[in-house]
């Protein structure tokens, strides 16, 4: 069996559908409809990053923020519109079916990050758990149900 060329590897991977490559971009590259909810945004925060995705043929924009020493991320379509919004919170501050969920999968690990997850009207929370030395992720309903 002969090796695969690196190009055709490339060429596969780059022009697959789904297939998604974050690229930082600058504030000044960005569509003028973008770039006015990121200033509405970021009027009391600091701006980490930018970013540009292209998945399954849609653009997106990924800006990474800073606000009261918590991070906020959202990402935005070529229209400006804000799909989503990623909020650090402490365990406290979620609901508490969502908290025994998260502590649930922690188990005897330990829960590094919490982040509310804002998509439409549609509110999930996220956890960065430590495991045996393993980073892993999980997601949870308000009502504590585990997300795919």
């Amino acid at each position: 069996m002969k090796p695969v060329p690196m190009s055709v590897c490339i060429a596969v991977l780059t022009l697959s559908p789904g297939f998604g490559a974050e690229k930082k971009v600058k504030m000044k590259d960005l569509p003028t409809a973008v770039q006015k909810t990121v200033q509405e945004q970021i009027k009391s925060a600091q701006l980490k990053g930018i970013s540009k995705e292209v998945e399954n043929g849609k653009t997106m924009y990924e800006v990474e923020t800073v606000v009261n020493g918590r991070s906020r991320d959202f990402v935005i379509d070529t229209a400006g519109t804000i799909v989503e919004v990623e909020d650090e919170v402490t365990l406290d501050r979620i609901p508490a079916p969502a908290k025994a969920a998260i502590e649930k999968s922690a188990g005897s690990g330990k829960i590094i990050k919490v982040e509310s997850v804002t998509k439409g009207t549609t509110v999930t929370y996220e956890a960065e758990l430590l495991k045996a030395g393993k980073k892993s992720e999980v997601a949870v309903a308000a009502d504590g149900t585990v997300q795919k």
